[in-house]
Order: C-alpha cells, then structure tokens, then sequence
C-alpha cells in the first residue's frame, strides 16, 4: 500500500500533471470571457441584423404546456449560442497555438543561426584538431 501511495505521489506532483491542472483552470476562466464575449457583445449585434431576434430565448415548442407540466422546447437559440461560443474559442487556440509554434521555430531558427557563426568564426585548424580528438577518444 505504502509503494501505491509513493507511485501517486510522485505522479501528482510531476510537472505536467501541474501544467495541466493550471491550463484547466485557465481554460475555465478563459470560457468564461469567451461566454461574455458571446452574450454581451456578439449576440446583441446579430440581433440587430436579424431584426431584434434574442437567440439566447430561441425556442421550437414540440408540446405546450399543460397546466403545471411544462411545455417540451428545442432550445435552438441556446444551440446557436454555444456553437458560436466553440467556434470562437476553437479560433482563439489555434491563434494562440499558432503564435507560440511561430516562436519556437523562430527561436530554433536564431540558435542554429548562432551555432552557424561560431561555426564559421572557428580557424580551420581547430576544428580539424577537435575531429582528431574525437577520433582519438572513439578508439580508446
């Protein structure tokens, strides 16, 4: 029991169970402005296109209500605004994927860069001599 409970440990507390448990909550926040975006600011002005429409209140009644029991909806406005809400948060990842593979390639493209000079900054001799070392190393 004692070897399960020292597995677990070890495995809660690695880096990227962390990682992921700050992306989770950054995610939830994050959804949260999305929704805000998407209710507060988008929505209104699709309204105002579609001539006042609130999507948010958009239903289909497949049955009234009858006395207390209430009637059966599709919700298609609640749809709508949940796909809106996916496709821009589905949008603001890929930017932000985006953005941060084009630093690392940039990154990656400025370190072979430098590796390149030093290279080339390095006397033909030097560079032989090392080749001649690493030979010498390999045979021993």
């Amino acid at each position: 029991m004692n070897k399960f409970l020292n597995e677990f440990k070890e495995f809660a507390v690695k880096g990227n169970i962390i990682d992921l448990a700050v992306g989770v909550v950054i995610g939830g926040a994050f959804s949260k402005i999305v929704t805000s975006l998407v209710n507060d600011i988008i929505m209104p002005i699709v309204g105002m296109a579609t001539g006042g429409i609130n999507f948010s209140e958009y239903k289909i009644v497949l049955k009234e209500s009858i006395g207390s029991i209430p009637a059966v909806t599709l919700n298609v406005g609640n749809f709508l605004q949940t796909s809106v809400d996916f496709l821009i948060v589905a949008f603001c990842i890929f930017i932000f994927v985006k953005t941060i593979n084009k630093l690392k390639f940039t990154r990656k493209k400025e370190e072979a860069a430098t590796k390149e000079e030093n290279v080339a900054q390095t006397p033909e001799e030097v560079l032989l001599l090392r080749d001649i070392k690493d030979l010498l190393k390999n045979q021993n």
